[in-house]
């Protein structure tokens, strides 16, 4: 399995149990910026504990690898979970959201792309997707995140809201980080 048909298979799922749900992550930042290799998919559900059961039958147990009980803890914790296709080696990590301002204004602010030739799903936006990775920078110090945020503000050019990033770069205590960006890519500002 490719990784692009896992994301196909993964979004299929999503939309046919109708979970609010949209694609995040270096698939995003790729699929907004530059390419770069990644063998996982992450993905942000609303997934309340009453659809477990459906969700996880969904991932046939000769092809995927999910734990039930990790789901059901994830979304006792807003926590993560994985789903494993063993035999390409992809991964799915599934992230259930807190309830924050934040991440209302996320999921308000996702856009149905054509993520295929003939298919759509529901992608972060790219403002979005770069402000979740000066967190993942923050926590982790990886370059990698930085590459991807520097693609996309290449990419997107005039077409990125950099006021709501500055909005909520300076909630979430991300302005430095943000500013140190702006400022490699533009030197003489």
């Amino acid at each position: 399995m490719e990784p692009s048909e896992l994301l196909r298979f993964l979004a299929g799922i999503l939309e046919r149990l109708q979970l609010p749900y949209f694609i995040t992550g270096s698939t995003v930042t790729i699929f907004y910026g530059e390419p770069r290799f990644t063998n996982d998919i992450d993905v942000v559900v609303a997934l309340p504990e009453s659809m477990v059961a459906s969700f996880c039958g969904q991932f046939p147990e000769e092809d995927f690898y999910v734990d039930e009980q990790a789901v059901r803890d994830a979304i006792r914790h807003s926590s993560q979970f994985n789903i494993i296709h063993p035999r390409s080696g992809l991964k799915i990590d599934v992230m259930i959201p807190q309830t924050s301002e934040f991440n209302r204004s996320r999921f308000n602010r996702a856009r149905r792309v054509r993520a295929g030739g003939d298919w759509d799903a529901s992608f972060a936006s790219p403002e979005d997707a770069i402000i979740k990775k000066m967190e993942y920078f923050r926590e982790g110090g990886s370059e990698k995140h930085l590459r991807d945020i520097t693609g996309v503000l290449r990419t997107g050019g005039a077409d990125i809201d950099t006021e709501y990033i500055e909005r909520w770069a300076a909630a979430l205590d991300l302005l430095d980080i943000w500013q140190a960006i702006r400022q490699k890519l533009n030197p003489s500002a």
